[in-house]
C-alpha cells in the first residue's frame, strides 16, 4: 500500500506539471483509482497540500487546485517582499559566521545546478539560500508565512519557464545580498532583497502572460494604476 507521503508527492508532481491543471476540482473518488489507494491516503495528501498553497479545500464543495491569475501571483510577491525585506534587515543585524558560511556555499551549490542545467535541482537551492537568510532573521512566525506559497511558486516557474538571464540575474543579486549582510548593512540588505523580489515578480509575470488561459488578464495593480493615469 502506497504511503501518504508518496500519495502527496505525486498529487504535486501531477499539479506541477499540468496533469491537475490549476482550478481543476480534485476528486477523491477519482483521485483513488488514479493512484490505487483508498480514500485516507487522498485525503490527508489534499490537506498537507491544501497546507502549501497548492490546493483549495471549501466546506461542502470539496477540493480544486488553486486557481492561478496575474493579480494573485502579483499579490503572492508583495506580501513576499514585505516580509522578505523585513527578514533581510533583520539577517544583517543578526548574522554570525557560520550564516555568511552557508550562504556562500548555497550560492556556490546554485551557479553548479545552473552551469549543469539542473533546473529540477535550481528552485531547491534557490529556497535554501534565502532560508538561511530568514533563519539568521530569527523569526519563526514571518518564516512560516514566507514558506507557505514557497511550493507553489516553484510550480509556477516550472510551468511557465523563465525569462532570459533570469538565472544570472538571480545570481548577481544572490552575491550582493551576501556581501551587504556580511558587512551587517541593514539598509542595503533590505532595498536588496525588495528589488530582487520586485524582478522575480515582473519575470514570471512576463512568462505567464503569454498562456492564452490568462491573456487580457491584468495585474490588479497594473490596472489600478492605469485607471488613475
Amino acid at each position: 500500500m502506497s504511503r501518504i507521503p508518496d500519495i502527496q508527492r505525486l498529487l504535486r508532481d501531477d499539479i506541477i506539471s499540468g496533469s491537475l491543471p490549476f482550478g481543476s476540482r480534485l476528486r477523491i473518488d477519482e483521485l483513488a483509482t488514479r493512484y490505487g489507494v483508498s480514500h485516507m491516503p487522498i485525503r490527508e495528501a489534499l490537506r498537507e497540500l491544501h497546507g502549501e498553497g497548492l490546493v483549495v479545500i471549501e466546506p461542502n464543495r470539496g477540493a480544486r487546485v488553486r486557481s492561478i491569475d496575474l493579480s494573485f501571483v502579483e499579490d503572492l510577491f508583495d506580501i513576499r517582499s514585505a516580509i522578505e525585506t523585513m527578514l533581510a534587515r533583520r539577517a544583517a543585524e543578526r548574522r554570525t559566521e557560520e550564516h555568511l558560511r552557508k550562504l556562500v556555499e548555497a550560492q556556490d551549490l546554485f551557479e553548479t545546478f545552473v552551469a549543469a542545467s539542473d533546473f529540477v535541482s535550481v528552485p531547491k537551492v534557490n529556497h535554501l539560500f534565502h532560508g538561511i537568510i530568514n533563519e539568521a532573521a530569527g523569526n519563526p512566525g514571518a518564516l512560516s508565512l514566507v514558506d507557505r506559497h514557497w511550493l507553489l511558486v516553484a510550480a509556477l516557474w516550472q510551468r511557465y519557464g523563465y525569462t532570459p538571464k533570469r538565472f544570472e540575474n538571480v545570481s548577481d543579486d544572490h552575491r550582493h545580498l551576501i556581501r551587504a549582510i556580511e558587512r551587517r548593512d541593514a539598509s542595503s540588505a533590505s532595498m536588496l532583497m525588495g528589488a530582487h523580489i520586485e524582478k522575480a515578480k515582473h519575470d514570471l509575470l512576463q512568462c505567464m502572460a503569454v498562456d492564452p488561459n490568462l491573456r487580457g488578464v491584468v495585474p490588479l495593480k497594473t490596472a489600478k494604476r492605469r485607471n488613475h493615469a
